[in-house]
């Protein structure tokens, strides 16, 4: 068995492998534009809900600054050029240049699909290398390299559901009530860029004072009527969970749409009434990360 075959958890431990290290996906419980910026970004106001579910990550230190990934690759994106790689490169920066590690992926999350599965991905290995290159950096500064990679890479590295304003600064931590959740993953990649330069695209919503009061929290995502709109199979999804009044959703810019439940029974009832050209699963709602979790002293 080869290094880039794949690999079981226990298998990769007795390989000298760390792990796993938990990379939790998120889904937005309502997405809204309040303003564009100078500078071309656009403001924006979001509720985070963590997911327990996501990709698990592994991790092997090395001294040779070699970083070398392995395991699920992602299509059109090599290793060396993933997330994964340039959170590690990033830290690097940190430490000693002969810094290395080799990295094992088991990507469970879907592509593409809103869930900020890469993101995840990305704060995970920030967090992990900085514990096992024994760094020692503060959450706060990990916070700040984590804008560096993507906007929605500091809430999974703050490790809290929370609210998030302006280009996806994290506020306090929100405390949401359980609910499951079932996660529609229609096979469709969304361009993000394209939305937003969408002439239509609502950009002037009200600027809310966060956090929002459960009961008065909204529920919609302005990007949802322009993603139905071109995306026949997002639309399917949507209006399948919609004709069974389960007020369906969509998270970041698609393509997963979602409905909540209070039970996994409620949940998991209709994931198997799914026709045989839908796909999904099922999860509940985290307050805090596993990967929290993971890093508190045994």
């Amino acid at each position: 068995m080869t290094e880039t075959s794949h690999c079981t958890s226990e298998q990769l431990i007795a390989q000298g492998y760390d792990g796993p290290w938990p990379a939790p996906i998120k889904l937005n419980l309502f997405l809204h534009i309040t303003g564009r910026r100078d500078d071309g970004y656009h403001d924006l106001q979001t509720l985070f809900q963590l997911l327990d579910y996501g990709d698990d990550l592994y991790f092997r230190p090395r001294q040779d600054a070699k970083i070398t990934r392995h395991g699920s690759t992602l299509p059109g994106l090599s290793p060396e050029n993933d997330l994964i790689t340039r959170a590690a490169r990033l830290l690097r920066k940190y430490g000693s240049p002969e810094l290395g590690a080799d990295i094992y992926l088991i990507k469970r999350s879907p592509l593409g699909g809103g869930v900020g599965g890469g993101s995840s991905d990305a704060a995970t290995t920030l967090l992990a290398l900085n514990r096992l290159w024994n760094l020692n950096l503060p959450i706060e500064h990990l916070a700040q390299l984590a804008t560096i990679l993507g906007a929605d890479v500091p809430v999974f590295v703050c490790g809290h559901s929370a609210w998030a304003e302006g280009r996806g600064e994290i506020l306090p931590p929100a405390t949401l009530p359980p609910r499951w959740y079932l996660v529609l993953t229609p096979d469709e990649h969304i361009s993000t860029a394209r939305l937003f330069a969408e002439t239509d695209l609502k950009r002037d919503c009200p600027r809310l004072s966060l956090p929002v009061p459960d009961d008065d929290t909204p529920d919609d995502n302005v990007f949802t009527p322009l993603v139905l709109r071109q995306s026949p199979a997002v639309r399917h999804a949507y209006e399948w969970l919609n004709q069974k009044g389960l007020s369906p959703r969509m998270t970041g810019t698609g393509s997963c749409i979602f409905s909540s439940f209070e039970s996994k029974n409620e949940a998991e009832s209709i994931r198997l009434m799914l026709p045989p050209e839908l796909s999904g699963f099922v999860a509940r709602g985290l307050n805090v990360s596993p990967l929290l979790e993971k890093l508190e002293p045994k």
